[in-house]
């Protein structure tokens, strides 16, 4: 019974410290949340240090002792990367990496270290061909939409247009007729 309960217990130990690996998808030009935070609550910041790098180990972002750091940041993250530093205190030290390109898809980790524990969070960040943060076929499907409605227009104009001016040409030559018999 002993040996079973210190087992479940090193099991339980073992799967907090696994890393789950998180997928993002970014679009080029766009921005993208890359999701990292501490389960422990009533964090003092000051005890606290985040680590966030890419696949290259480079720099992408540090937050030691609660505040932002980037005196150590890749020049390629410069003005690209930032948090949300008022979720610090929620455990939440997600970050943000605007105007994506190709070259920043990849895995990028994030190492939280405070004096009592320490984890660390992998995310994988696919970057999409498209331009734009809507779906490329969302796009196409409106060009479809108002190229059908103009289309409909169209068609349902133009017979009226010809029946009125059939009518009207009638009507004259009926009109003129009329006058010229009497």
């Amino acid at each position: 019974m002993i040996i079973g309960c210190c087992f479940i217990c090193a099991f339980l130990v073992l799967i907090n410290k696994v890393c789950l690996q998180v997928t993002v998808e970014g679009f080029i030009g766009g921005s993208v949340v890359l999701p990292c935070s501490s389960a422990e609550r009533d964090l003092k910041l000051q005890d606290i240090n985040v680590l966030w790098r890419d696949e290259g180990s480079e720099t992408v972002y540090d937050i030691i002792k609660g505040k932002a750091s980037v005196e150590r940041q890749d020049p390629q993250y410069m003005n690209r990367a930032e948090t949300f530093p008022e979720e610090y205190e929620r455990g939440n030290f997600s970050l943000r990496l605007i105007n994506l390109n190709y070259t920043d898809a990849g895995e990028f980790s994030c190492f939280i270290t405070h004096s009592s524990d320490s984890k660390q969070d992998n995310v994988r960040l696919f970057i999409n061909d498209s331009t734009a943060e809507k779906d490329p076929g969302t796009q196409l499907d409106w060009k479809k939409i108002l190229l059908i409605c103009v289309c409909t227009i169209f068609i349902i104009l133009v017979p009226v247009i010809a029946c009125f001016i059939i009518r009207r040409k009638r009507a004259l030559a009926s009109y003129i007729g009329g006058t010229v018999a009497n």
